[in-house]
């Protein structure tokens, strides 16, 4: 009776549960869980304030935006561009885009060295991971395998995310956590720095660089808003979700980094070894070593899953921007399958010309570092656009509908707004000091990578915009007006 009512005329609706699993799911990951570790107690620290300034006031923030146009497409291009105009639109869904194709080497690193550990000798496999030629052609031969099958058609790829979510990163969080646990409880010896305490040394610039990674961590919470209005009564119910999310990711992200600091001594912390290392150490202690190529398989397919499911998510986005005049013809091509085959074979190519950045880097690990961080530069100018937007509608659209509204008045909005400008802004700035804990090689090529890398990244949609003609608007894309084009 319930199937074909709900089948007849009204449509799935979310439960507060299910909405906070997806959350959990979009935003933890477990590979950056040794760049906090090495701070010891201190790293619940930096979560915590990281969820509070940041993850909330996204989450927050962006689901009011997402159900103030919920009927228009665009996403981050409407926001932004519906308060500042399309330049700036163009370049927020342009950085959302770029620094996710720069993200991909990250991600794809931890794979490799996830990889190296298949095998059953913890040296030579420490040996492989740190191998650049190895890491470089398992990036690209993972990358580009994802990127064909993308070009193939996604109708399967929701699948294989979910299984992957599961088998690659909600297991093997929930195993470390419980291995952790054990450990400590029987009496293994706890190798991280108690003494430290809660709060840092926040005099010490260059030991909280890392820490603002955690900023990475709960990035692309702001896609959680498109389900708002999926949810019953979503004024009670998407703030619950969003908070019970929040607080069991905050959770996992402690307890997780919490057990890989009690069996690896923070000056051994690899950041992109040590998450295998940890996982053989406690099979080692408690005498199940075949486990390890197990979970190194897991968090291998984990990756694989991720990137299946993110490979064509973002180029989606400004496809479907550059159909409305605001790429060149050439970037709108699509295959047979209606997939923007031009905009994915551009992004490999980046992707690929930044993997060569192996050759010139000292280590895997600084290479993994400069480009984390280049990453996190640029995603945090859109969430400082992102922010700024929805305050400033607030007043250009006073009398828009609004089904998700933050508070009867604006000051939630601008407490949550100034709590995420804020902290980005923060974040932003700590991203450019180089961090004390890895040997990055020459700081000249730290700074010349980042300063560089943004101003280039943000130059390029404003020179786009610039050269922009009506004949690259596609006749067919049906895309909305601004407000202010509706009043002219």
């Amino acid at each position: 009776m319930d199937t074909k009512k709900n089948n007849a005329g009204k449509a799935f609706r979310l439960s507060v549960a299910t909405l906070a699993i997806m959350n959990i799911t979009a935003v933890v990951s477990l590979r950056g869980l040794p760049s906090e570790a090495v701070y010891g107690p201190s790293s619940a620290f930096y979560y915590l304030f990281a969820a509070i300034v940041f993850l909330i006031p996204t989450a927050m923030v962006a689901a009011e935006l997402a159900a103030m146009f919920s009927d228009k497409q665009g996403g981050v291009f409407r926001w932004v561009g519906e308060a500042f105009g399309p330049r700036a639109g163009f370049l927020a869904i342009w950085l959302q885009w770029i620094e996710s194709t720069i993200w991909y080497p990250t991600v794809l690193t931890f794979g490799a060295v996830s990889f190296a550990y298949i095998g059953f000798n913890d040296t030579s496999d420490a040996v492989l991971a740190s191998n650049k030629i190895f890491t470089l052609v398992t990036v690209l031969a993972i990358y580009w395998a994802a990127t064909f099958i993308a070009l193939k058609g996604l109708g399967w790829v929701g699948k294989i995310s979910r299984i992957g979510g599961t088998v690659g990163t909600i297991i093997p969080a929930a195993l470390l956590i419980i291995l952790g646990i054990i450990y400590i409880a029987t009496g293994g010896h706890n190798y991280m720095d108690m003494s430290q305490g809660f709060f840092p040394d926040l005099t010490k610039l260059d030991n909280i660089v890392l820490a603002s990674s955690i900023f990475l961590f709960y990035a692309g919470m702001e896609m959680m808003g498109i389900h708002v209005m999926e949810v019953d009564n979503p004024s009670r119910n998407y703030p619950k979700a969003i908070i019970i999310g929040s607080l069991a990711t905050v959770c996992i992200f402690i307890l997780g980094t919490f057990a890989l600091g009690f069996i690896i001594p923070a000056k051994d912390i690899n950041l992109t070894q040590s998450l295998l290392i940890g996982f053989d150490n406690y099979f080692r202690h408690f005498h199940i070593s075949w486990a390890g190529p197990v979970i190194a398989v897991a968090l291998m397919f984990g990756v694989l899953a991720s990137v299946l499911t993110w490979v064509a998510g973002p180029s989606k986005g400004i496809f479907t921007v550059g159909k409305a005049g605001y790429l060149p013809p050439f970037f709108q091509k699509t295959n047979k399958n209606g997939v923007q085959r031009n905009i994915l074979l551009i992004q490999g190519g980046i992707v690929t010309l930044l993997s060569l950045l192996f050759v010139v880097m000292p280590s895997v690990q600084s290479f993994y570092q400069i480009l984390s961080q280049l990453t996190i530069l640029l995603y945090l100018i859109m969430y400082m656009l992102m922010f700024a937007a929805a305050i400033v509608l607030r007043y250009k659209m006073k009398t828009a509908q609004r089904p998700f509204r933050l508070g009867k008045g604006n000051t939630l909005m601008w407490i949550l707004g100034s709590l995420g400008f804020g902290g980005s802004l923060l974040a932003f700035i700590l991203s450019f000091i180089p961090p004390g804990q890895i040997n990055i090689g020459s700081n000249a090529v730290w700074y010349s990578v980042l300063i560089i890398g943004c101003i280039v990244m943000v130059l390029i949609p404003f020179a786009i915009y610039s050269m922009r003609k009506p004949s690259w608007k596609d006749p067919s894309a049906e895309f909305a007006p601004f407000h202010w084009e509706k009043q002219e």
